[in-house]
């Protein structure tokens, strides 16, 4: 078992043995010693297990982690209903339900505009182009490095290194060497850029959506701008010395090159509108985020509605072999595939729905009582720089969801620069592993056999050489914050 493994079931298993099942305020039972407690861990750690292995066995994630919330607040439930307390557990569910369903609807707004970019071929003809363009590895190797960091700030990590891989394995042929060491560094460029932005990964949107006080004010949208080099450095750390041991070759073969569809420049420009829409609900109105981001999922909604009204009038404006040529290059897409509801159905569910089940077996722990004493131990006794320095080594293992959650749920009493440090450390600790994110996981599978776990975890210590690197140039830049 790993040093962090062990930590963590220390911080949830061996301390709780020093408290007492007993009544607290608020009619909220101390169950930590109890073994309506143990229990509850038991289910946590056996669904994480399976999500962990799920490469292996093909089972989704999001399907133990749900039967684990159900199990461990029907536990809970059925105790406090048993001692006269019928609402409690009720009211604390309820709340839990209402921070993922923020969070989850931000999310599936997020996912409608990529997939609607996807489908008018944004991505595809960025990829066309770059293969198009006979770059070398070493070439490509920075090239994708540099998308894949300014690119997941507004598109999300997964998505880029979804569209940098596909880029990789066109050009890489048969050159296993150049692949893996372009998968590992996108990687770690889409998990360093979404660090910085709101948009960009899962817990900075939990952060800012939190609306989290500190002494120096609300960490805010800006506020995660002051994680931009740090970020950088993060990802330049590890690539400037991996570098070296990209081939110093040429690629053979192109690319046909691929045309965006009627409207794909407008929904990007529509995308742009809806993050600028959710900021100022959120800063200006006081509003939460996400009401920005539904309003303008009805920009996107009313523009779909013009494209299939306006498909005949534009298509019979071009005359003859032109408009047979569109048709047939799929430029002006079809009559009834831009459809938003359909760009909703392709969202990520199992994402969704993976979050859902960590949501709410977090909250329960939580109410359990697990994560006050967790609190106790790593943000007061520990100090909170080690303890964030903690929470990105936890995230290359148990996911940075559920971590990030957890420390929200805590909510230590923290500087505006520690708060942006265990932003920063849950969003590029996980690329220490390639299981520790989400963006490694989907291009083990999409690089199936080239890029592996054993092939990371060959470069880790270059990894750890920025994520060190990252932590000291924070805490020395962002000085005046902490």
């Amino acid at each position: 078992m790993s040093n962090a493994l062990k930590t963590l079931f220390f911080l949830l298993v061996a301390l709780p043995g020093a408290a007492l099942a007993a009544a607290t305020g608020d009619n909220q039972l101390d169950l930590t010693s109890h073994w309506v407690g143990y229990t509850a861990i038991a289910i946590f750690a056996l669904a994480y297990l399976l999500v962990m292995a799920e490469e292996f066995t093909h089972l989704r994630k999001s399907k133990p982690v749900i039967l684990a919330a159900g199990l461990i607040w029907s536990l809970i439930a059925w105790y406090y209903a048993a001692h006269g307390f019928t609402s409690e557990a009720e009211v604390a569910v309820r709340h839990n339900l209402l921070e993922y369903a923020e969070l989850m609807l931000f999310l599936l707004v997020a996912m409608t505009y990529i997939n609607a970019m996807d489908e008018r071929n944004v991505f595809e003809a960025l990829r066309s182009w770059l293969v198009a363009k006979g770059f070398g590895f070493r070439q490509l190797f920075w090239i994708t490095g540099v998308l894949a960091f300014f690119i997941s700030p507004i598109a999300d990590n997964l998505t880029t290194a979804l569209l940098m891989c596909a880029v990789v394995l066109a050009v890489g042929g048969n050159n296993n060497k150049f692949i893996l060491l372009a998968c590992i560094n996108i990687v770690v460029a889409a998990n360093a850029g979404g660090a910085f932005s709101p948009f960009g990964d899962i817990t900075t949107l939990m952060v800012w959506q939190k609306g989290v006080a500190t002494p120096q004010g609300v960490v805010a949208f800006g506020s995660f701008f002051a994680l931009f080099l740090p970020s950088l450095i993060n990802w330049l750390v590890p690539a400037a010395i991996m570098h070296f041991a990209v081939p110093n070759e040429q690629p053979s073969g192109g690319g046909q090159a691929v045309a965006m569809k009627r409207g794909a420049r407008r929904i990007i420009v529509l995308f742009l509108l809806t993050i600028v829409t959710a900021v100022s609900f959120h800063n200006f109105l006081h509003m939460p985020p996400v009401i920005g981001m539904l309003t303008g999922l009805a920009y996107l909604q009313f523009f779909g509605f013009f494209l299939k009204k306006t498909y005949h009038r534009e298509l019979n404006a071009s005359n003859g072999e032109v408009a047979t040529e569109l048709e047939h290059d799929g430029q002006m897409g079809d009559l009834v595939a831009f459809d938003v509801f359909s760009k909703v159905a392709r969202a990520e569910w199992d994402t969704l729905l993976f979050f859902y089940g960590v949501v709410l077996c977090v909250g329960g722990l939580g109410f359990i009582g697990y994560l006050s004493l967790t609190s106790e131990l790593m943000y007061v006794q520990l100090g909170p720089t080690t303890a964030n320095v903690i929470v990105g080594l936890l995230s290359a293992i148990v996911d940075n969801i559920p971590v990030m959650f957890a420390v929200l749920t805590m909510l230590p009493d923290m500087s505006m620069g520690q708060w942006l440090l265990v932003t920063l450390t849950a969003g590029v600790g996980g690329s220490l592993l390639s299981i520790g994110s989400a963006a490694g996981v989907a291009l083990m599978g999409q690089a199936r056999g080239r890029y592996t776990f054993f092939g990371h975890l060959k470069w880790a210590p270059v990894i750890a050489l920025g994520y060190a690197a990252s932590i000291y140039a924070h805490l020395w830049i962002n000085a005046s914050l902490f």
